[in-house]
């Protein structure tokens, strides 16, 4: 039979192609005429994506936008990897017709991965024998219909503007089988009418705003459900053992949660499970065996730190962060698992070995076990893993030597830094690899693209192409000594492998650096780029002149932290692909080459801490792309060139500590530097004094930036002139002597004049305030009852009106008082240095969440008042001062590693409760030696705790804006201004270095290493060079298991390691430092 054509379709007897015309007059195509061939006099049932019947009538209308189809990147049920669709190609636009309701025979809508706008038209929901409406990724927005076609099958709304909840009308459509309304604005519970859908086998709700718990009864009708997923949404409590009634469950998706308690032994019932990811939530436990009986398990995640949300939204509105604490060993029988392909367990506290006899690991791609508790040696094992593509076993306590069968040259990932490996690193067996196994729309294939591509994300490697083939080797932070192999990738990837990364620093490596280059280079010109990090080691020798002929590839190389001699070779300015040179930290000398000027794509030069000499070559202006200059601490002369002022992408500039005279150029200080360092020079001007000075927002992660801005020593005259800012014709020779004596003199003058009102204020912090009268009440909110009535009147009186006799301490936040309330009760007040806050309100509901919160490490808040007059919290008191008073006088005590070790753990136990157990939970932000108090028995405590936050908004809080103390803050908070708990780590792990050591984070000692090398720096020096036993306190070495006293060193070198991903979490800290405890007496 013949459709007639629409131009015929004036009557009713074709009311279906009738309004396929309208439909077609409706929509518009946004790019390139994807409805070009719906001809108006054309057949519409020939029209593409319209499916008609024998009688001409409509029932299919299928049409995907671009990316849409069967691509795999842009389907909501890609898990880990939400599509973003965002292909040029064409796509509808505008509203919905309504006309759609007149194609009253449709059983399919399929309209996905569009640009319409608007609700949904409500003809739709009315067609009768609908069966499926695809939808997915259009835009559209209202909410979930309360009335349903009778017939439906799949109602798929996934990655739309959908709000409100799901209604309980939903429970009649007996047919429905897939249910997919992810990735929308949907709010309340989960229904738990699910169960009462018998035909449903695909639930996706996930990346909602559904809170409450999983409902139990799920479990109790999912005779058919093969896909569960309510990932990123804000769900609590228990993952519900009813699910292991749901015996056809293929994938099981609940990450980004903040769901509690135990993984449940009833999931080791779904012997069909093939993906189970529970990661991101706050589960504890152990991993249960019976996971081992899921035989079909293909994809297992336990926890991870990537967020997977497609929205790059915060963190703390869909689902929270990665709090779940596995403990244990990784149970044998989930290794043994003969389909396994993704195991993903970073952070999630295994420990124990890796066993040696790790089951059927033929089909293994993706392991992950980094920054966890793993003893031992890595297994011969893997190198019957044919198929093992990534291999993450960083930041453990892994020791031995590597084995060369290891498939280290077929792997895109292999990360065994931080580790205590020792040996050489061997000449890897040049396997044959095998093609990875990759099957669209497969979910175990998009765990693995999606963990591969986001640890590449995270390498120091550049943006590359989608296209661009990349590998990371990394090496870096064990004990590895010896000679460097040739890089360890088989040479048949060369032709694939764009872009290498081979990074070991931070070892113990000898060799010279021109066998190192000379031994990498055999396969580095295969590459398009090639990244060596090997810096902080022993490489000895000379640069090799003909470097850019022996590898042109090279794109960063940072060889800093050695003992390279010599001079830098011209040839160096041949390399024009480098992006990246550090040869800080060595003893080369000579001048700058000026053939650096062709590097035009260079962003970073760093030759800090050398000994080069000669001017500043003129040619560095012309190194546009250039970001960082650090050429500090060598003994150059002359002056700044001008040309400098043409690096308009500079953001940072250190040239301190050399021998640079003259003028700074203006045009130098017009640039928008956020770290400017020209100190100890020969520099004059006042030019630092100007409107445009650069200010200090942020640095680059290197650990010996200075994070302050240091103006020059001298300061160019004031002219008598007045604003002129030309220097007079002998400014060349900077100052006589008597305007030298003068302006020292003045200088004295104004430093004695600075102290003494230092000296006043300070003594103003501990004495009364005038007198405020004022009618409002006094009353003293009460948390912990202490025996003895607690009022307004009789604080002040046992403060003595808080006289200054009784003061205690006094810091950023107030001065802290001892109060006798009554004899033999003491109570610490600490007086508030704030005037009026934002909002009284605020500040009561603030206090009162502290309040509820009681750790045996953390100092009891008793209660507190406020008022416009007054503001005091009180606190109890303790006896043994704080730990800074404890550091400075401990030699006065003998030497006891228990005392240490108690200490460390106190305060780690509980910042771990403020970070893991609180909610909303608690940053600390200021840790450090003055905020944690002792008791008699040297029992540590943690005090401050959530001020910074409390009295963020006040108007007269007198901190600055900086969330911590110069010295104690995490490098990070330069660059964003944002802290962590990871930036509370950090903190924890600079106070730890001071604890078993007689230096301060900054101690004056330091000096001699230049600027900004602090007690971190020095911590990693000796470790690298073998000499952990000069870092701790006298005497320590002598009573303490040297292991332990090491393994405590490296844990607190962790902690304040720049990446945060390395840094523990301080429940790891615990469960670290409870492993080294020292046996009792």
């Amino acid at each position: 039979m013949t459709c007639p054509g629409p131009t015929r379709l004036e009557g009713q007897a074709w009311p279906s192609l009738d309004g396929i015309d309208k439909v077609a007059r409706s929509l518009r195509s946004r790019r390139y005429g994807l409805l070009s061939r719906w001809s108006e006099t054309g057949d519409p049932c020939s029209w593409p994506g319209v499916s008609c019947d024998a009688r001409s009538r409509v029932v299919a209308l299928e049409v995907a936008g671009s990316g849409g189809g069967d691509g795999f990147l842009c389907s909501s049920k890609s898990g880990p990897l939400p599509g973003e669709c965002s292909s040029p190609a064409a796509r509808l636009a505008g509203r919905l017709s309504p006309a759609i309701g007149l194609l009253t025979e449709l059983r399919v809508l399929r309209l996905p991965f569009h640009e319409f706008s608007g609700e949904v038209p409500a003809e739709i929901w009315g067609l009768l024998k609908l069966e499926v409406v695809d939808l997915e990724g259009s835009s559209v927005s209202g909410v979930v219909p309360s009335r349903l076609p009778p017939r439906l099958r799949v109602l798929n709304l996934a990655s739309n503007r959908i709000h409100g909840e799901i209604p309980f009308s939903l429970s009649s459509s007996l047919d429905l089988e897939v249910v997919d309304l992810s990735r929308n604005q949907i709010n309340g519970t989960i229904p738990s009418f699910f169960d009462a859908l018998p035909k449903l086998r695909d639930l996706r709700l996930s990346f909602n705003k559904l809170r409450g718990p999983i409902p139990g009864e799920i479990g109790d009708g999912c005779r058919d459900l093969q896909h569960l997923d309510l990932s990123g949404n804000l769900l609590v409590h228990g993952i519900p053992g009813s699910l292991g009634n749901c015996r056809e469950l293929r994938s099981l998706l609940l990450y980004s949660n903040f769901l509690e308690g135990a993984l449940p032994a009833d999931i080791g019932r779904l012997a069909k499970l093939q993906v189970l990811d529970v990661s991101r939530n706050r589960l504890r436990g152990s991993v249960p065996e019976d996971l081992g009986n899921c035989s079909e398990l293909s994809a297992l995640v336990l926890s991870n730190p990537f967020h997977p949300s497609p929205f790059g939204e915060n963190l703390s509105k869909r689902g929270g962060g990665d709090f779940n604490y596995f403990q244990d060993v990784m149970p044998e029988s989930i290794m043994s698992l003969p389909k396994l392909r993704v195991l993903w367990a970073p952070r999630s506290t295994s420990g124990g070995v890796i066993p040696s006899n790790w089951g059927a690991c033929a089909s293994l791609e993706v392991v992950n076990l980094g920054e966890n508790l793993l003893t031992g040696e890595i297994p011969a094992i893997f190198e019957q893993c044919k198929n093992l593509k990534h291999l993450n076993l960083s930041s453990n306590r892994l020791s031995g030597r590597l084995k060369p069968g290891l498939p280290v040259p077929c792997l895109d990932v292999f990360d065994v830094s931080g580790n205590l490996l020792s040996g050489s690193i061997p000449r890897f067996s040049s396997n044959t690899c095998h093609a990875p196994k990759f099957v669209p729309g497969d979910l175990s294939s998009a765990y693995s693209a999606f963990f591969t591509y986001r640890t590449l994300g995270e390498s120091p490697l550049p943006p590359f192409t989608s296209s661009d083939f990349t590998v990371v080797h990394s090496f870096r932070l064990n004990k590895f000594t010896g000679a460097l192999p040739p890089l360890p990738i088989v040479a048949g990837r060369l032709k694939k492998a764009k872009n290498y990364a081979f990074l070991a620093d931070g070892n113990n490596i000898t060799e010279p650096f021109p066998q190192i280059l000379l031994t990498l280079s055999r396969k580095c010109n295969d590459l398009n780029v090639l990244v060596i990090k090997i810096s902080n080691n022993f490489i000895y020798g000379e640069i090799p002149r003909n470097i850019a002929t022996v590898c042109r590839s090279l794109r960063f190389l940072d060889v800093a932290g050695n003992q390279i001699t010599g001079n830098i070779p011209l040839d160096l300015g041949l390399l024009d692909s480098l992006v990246g040179l550090d040869f800080s930290r060595n003893m080369l000398q000579g001048q700058i080459p000026v053939s650096f000027g062709r590097l035009k794509r260079l962003e970073y030069l760093m030759l800090a801490a050398n000994n080069l000499s000669g001017e500043i070559p003129v040619t560095i202006g012309r190194l546009h792309s250039l970001k960082l200059l650090d050429l500090s601490s060598n003994a150059l002369f002359g002056e700044i060139p001008d040309g400098l002022a043409n690096l308009r992408n500079l953001s940072v500039l250190l040239l301190n500590n050399n021998h640079l005279s003259g003028t700074i150029p203006y045009g130098v200080m017009n640039l928008s530097l956020s770290v400017l360092n020209v100190s100890v020079n020969k520099l004059f001007g006042t030019t630092l004094l100007g409107a445009n000075r650069p200010r200090f927002h942020g640095i680059p992660k290197r650990p010996f930036l200075s994070l302050s801005i240091l103006q020059s020593d001298m300061r160019r005259r004031i002219l008598a002139s007045g604003n002129s800012t030309s220097p007079p014709e002998n400014s060349k020779h900077g100052f006589s002597s008597i305007e030298i004596a003068s302006i020292t003199s003045a200088s004295a003058i104004v430093s004695v004049l600075l102290a003494l009102i230092l000296l006043y204020v300070y003594s103003r912090k501990c004495v009364r305030r005038s007198a405020v009268q004022s009618s409002e009440r006094r009353e003293v909110t009460v948390f912990v009852d202490i025996g003895v009535p607690l009022t307004y009147e009789n604080v002040v009186r046992a403060t003595g009106g808080f006289n200054g006799s009784n003061c205690i301490g006094s810091g950023g936040f107030g001065a802290t008082y001892k109060a006798e309330i009554a004899p033999g009760v003491l109570v610490a007040i600490k007086r508030l240095a704030v005037g009026r806050f934002q909002g009284l309100q605020q500040f009561h509901a603030e206090i009162k969440t502290l309040g509820r919160w009681h750790h045996p490490n953390l100092v009891t808040l008793i209660g507190y008042h406020i008022s416009e007059a007054e503001t005091f919290l009180i606190y109890n008191y303790l006896p043994g001062g704080n730990l800074e008073k404890f550091i400075k006088e401990r030699s006065k005590r003998a030497v006891d590693w228990r005392m240490f070790h108690k200490i460390a753990l106190n305060v780690a136990q509980a910042l771990a409760y403020l970070h893991d157990q609180c909610q909303p939970r608690i940053l600390h932000r200021d840790v450090k030696p003055s905020n944690i108090l002792l008791d008699n028995e040297l029992n540590a405590y943690l005090s401050d705790f959530g001020l910074a936050r409390l009295l963020g908004n006040s108007e007269t809080h007198v901190t600055t804006g900086v969330a911590g103390t110069f010295g104690y803050v995490a490098p990070e908070y330069a660059m964003t201004c944002r802290v962590s708990d990871k930036a509370d780590v950090y903190s924890y792990g600079v106070v730890l270095l001071e604890l078993i050591s007689d230096k301060k984070a900054l101690d004056p000692s330091f000096s001699q290493y230049g600027n900004g090398f602090n007690i971190v720096a020095w911590a990693m020096m000796l470790l690298r060079q073998g000499q952990a036993r000069e870092f701790f306190i006298e005497g320590l070495w002598d009573v303490a298991p040297h292991d332990d006293l090491v393994d405590t060193l490296h844990l607190a070198v962790k902690c304040t390691d720049d990446s945060l991903s390395i840094r523990p979490t301080m429940k790891q800290v615990v469960h670290r430092l409870k492993q080294l405890r020292p046996p009792r007496r």
